[in-house]
């Protein structure tokens, strides 16, 4: 049942749209019984909302609906990465950097990353 919950599925925002939270674990959705955890979708940027330091907000179409996706940018001062190797935390903030600069409106963009939900929205 779990055969797909650490796999990037890729999925059409049809599809994306009506993925439910899991209820016991907030990091999991499902979707016609099969319990998700990563997504994969291709589209255009259609909306783009950058908080320096903090993330980047953008939406992608596919044609079959909009899916929001957010890119973190707050690498360097999360207390989350704060127990991981200083040189492999500013790559790693690096890297989101250069990505947060190529997501501009209208470019096509694939998108992987983990579904999760924030103030009961579902997101990438």
């Amino acid at each position: 049942m779990d055969a797909l919950y650490n796999t990037h599925v890729k999925l059409l925002a049809f599809d994306f749209l009506k993925l439910t939270l899991h209820p016991m674990d907030p990091s999991s959705s499902s979707r016609k019984g099969a319990r998700l955890s990563r997504a994969e979708t291709l589209g255009f940027v259609v909306t783009r909302d950058l908080k320096p330091n903090k993330f980047l907000r953008f939406t992608i179409d596919d044609g079959t609906g909009c899916i929001p996706c957010i890119l973190w940018l707050n690498q360097l001062n999360s207390p989350y990465f704060s127990r991981r190797n200083p040189s492999d935390v500013r790559l790693i903030a690096d890297v989101a950097a250069k990505l947060a600069s190529e997501i501009q409106l209208g470019v096509f963009a694939r998108v992987r990353g983990r579904i999760t939900g924030y103030r009961g929205k579902t997101h990438v």
